[in-house]
């Protein structure tokens, strides 16, 4: 893969933890959304069970972590995935929930920024 990153079922198994720790989301959550057996997104994380994957399975797997549909197939085969698609007419607000969003975050992390300088001084 261009991006350096593994490949191969090795390569599905860090796309699903980096991808669920990105989300902040949990096995459960992610069968539930993909609407798979729990047991099949362990052994898709922890690389325990190497047998073969249906396309479907891999596809919503992908698309419930946010990603292009045939994500982690490209993984598995070593193809590089493709990004996904804005919509090609993003609703009005997209931009600005976006914005809002994004400002939203950098408060928290300016909080938790000073949460520790607090911290830090107490001791």
């Amino acid at each position: 893969m261009e991006r350096g990153g593994p490949t191969g079922w090795a390569g599905v198994a860090k796309v699903i933890t980096d991808r669920l720790a990105v989300l902040g989301m949990r096995q459960r959550e992610l069968a539930e959304r993909a609407k798979v057996s729990q047991a099949i997104v362990r052994e898709l994380q922890y690389d325990t069970d190497r047998r073969r994957r249906s396309a479907r399975t891999l596809e919503a797997i992908s698309v419930a972590l946010g990603l292009h549909p045939t994500h982690l197939l490209d993984v598995a085969l070593g193809i590089v995935p493709k990004p996904v698609p804005l919509p090609e007419d993003p609703p009005q607000d997209f931009f600005v929930t976006w914005a809002q969003e994004q400002a939203r975050l950098m408060g928290l992390v300016e909080d938790l920024h000073r949460k520790v300088d607090e911290l830090r001084r107490s001791r």
